[in-house]
């Protein structure tokens, strides 16, 4: 194994505190693992939106803390959730009086922990909500969950429900509008290789020389089935059709094209390019777009796709403000 760490054992808080160093407008508290905005005073009267995960998957979810996104995010070690006290800190130093929003990505630890903060967060007597992010469409139970697997509409519902929040929205209707993006969202990703978590220091699995992983997981959990590695085009419209199959897209999408870690922008830029293609023969428009690493696995070669249903209101609130170390557009 070669990697740019210094140690398995302190890679993630050698990551945030390079973090904090490269972004000063975040307040990044390094021995709890939370990131959040340093300038959260000025947000009064705003409701609080708080995410997290394992590590492994930047930038998501401490890229996307700033104004327009979240507020804080929690990381816990390699591909493990972080733990209930770390998202009841997060959530009691960012609430700004108008409840706190929980998003979650549905794996088994991150929504068993969320759910225990969520009850510690009632007893100080500070109102949430939970919304539940299960868009991957690849199998409906895997190692990681019950039911369907969180991936990349995480990144939608947290830019649309930020943007409403910064909005001043009440709790009700930027929860509301986090269940609608996750309902009108899916996703479906394709390894070419395995990823290694520092820890192990090998493989996380193995593929045959000419296999790849349709339908893999975010933590490297086995997908639909191995095939053989395939143009580009004909794994575009694998990922096209299996979205495509399980919601009707017909209209205006917005769609992101994600790197899983090891997959160059050349790359990905092919993949998009197959993906319009495939949709625009659907009677899909892409409105909107993303292409690029957001949701990742480590080292892990491959690419998502994933689409949202857009309306003028959803495409409205993509396009409002956001400035994070990961997404910045607007003034």
């Amino acid at each position: 194994m070669k990697k740019l760490i210094n140690s398995p054992e302190s890679v993630v808080s050698d990551a945030l505190a390079g973090l904090a160093a490269a972004h000063p407008g975040l307040t990044v508290d390094v021995e709890r693992r939370i990131v959040r905005r340093a300038a959260h005073a000025s947000t009064a009267g705003k409701v609080a939106l708080v995410s997290g995960g394992g590590s492994g998957h930047e930038p998501l979810h401490a890229g996307f803390v700033g104004p327009g996104m979240l507020d804080a995010a929690c990381a816990g070690e390699v591909f493990t959730s972080p733990v209930p006290d770390q998202m009841l800190a997060a959530a009691q130093a960012v609430d700004a009086g108008a409840g706190v929003l929980f998003l979650v990505k549905n794996y088994t630890g991150d929504v068993l922990n969320f759910q225990m903060a969520a009850e510690l967060l009632e007893d100080e007597g500070i109102e949430s909500r939970s919304v539940l992010i299960n868009d991957d469409v690849a199998v409906e139970d895997s190692l990681y969950t019950a039911g369907r697997r969180g991936t990349g509409a995480t990144l939608f519902a947290e830019k649309i429900a930020g943007a409403l929040a910064e909005r001043g929205a009440d709790l009700a209707a930027v929860a509301g509008v986090a269940e609608r993006v996750n309902a009108t969202s899916r996703s479906f990703g394709i390894a070419l290789g395995p990823c290694t978590t520092p820890a192990a220091g090998q493989p996380s699995f193995q593929l045959g020389e000419d296999e790849i992983e349709v339908g893999i997981g975010i933590h490297g959990e086995p997908g639909r089935r191995r095939a053989p590695m395939a143009p580009a085009a004909e794994l575009a419209g694998l990922a096209v059709e299996a979205v495509c199959a399980d919601l009707d897209f017909t209209g205006d999408a917005i769609a992101l094209v994600n790197g899983m870690g090891a997959s160059p922008l050349l790359e990905l830029y092919v993949v998009y390019n197959e993906v319009q293609a495939a949709l625009k023969s659907r009677g899909v428009s892409i409105v909107r777009n993303l292409v690029g690493n957001y949701v990742t696995s480590l080292d892990m070669p491959g690419f998502s796709v994933t689409l949202c249903r857009a309306d003028a209101d959803l495409v409205d609130l993509w396009d409002a403000p956001v400035n994070t170390p990961a997404l910045r557009w607007g003034a």
